[in-house]
Order: structure tokens, then C-alpha cells, then sequence
């Protein structure tokens, strides 16, 4: 039982980490143009 008052808070905290990185990204735009970058490899520079 005293192990879930250690397990709990770590597996919330564990998750803010995880969404806080998710929000990251997508301010930052990395999921603006999931093609480009498959696209930008088949041509040429």
C-alpha cells in the first residue's frame, strides 16, 4: 500500500513530462507538414 504513494505521483508526473513534450513539438511546429519531409528526400538540391 505504501508503495502506491510513491507510484502515483511518479506516474503523474511521468505524464506532464510526456504532454508537456507533446505541446512542445507542436508549438514549435513539428507537425505542421508531415509530407514535406518525405517529399523533401526525392529531390535534389
Amino acid at each position: 500500500m505504501d508503495i502506491l504513494f510513491v507510484l502515483i505521483p511518479l506516474s503523474v508526473a511521468l505524464a506532464l513530462v510526456v504532454l508537456g513534450g507533446l505541446a512542445w513539438a507542436v508549438w514549435r511546429g513539428q507537425f505542421e507538414s508531415l509530407d514535406a519531409e518525405g517529399e523533401r528526400i526525392l529531390h535534389s538540391d
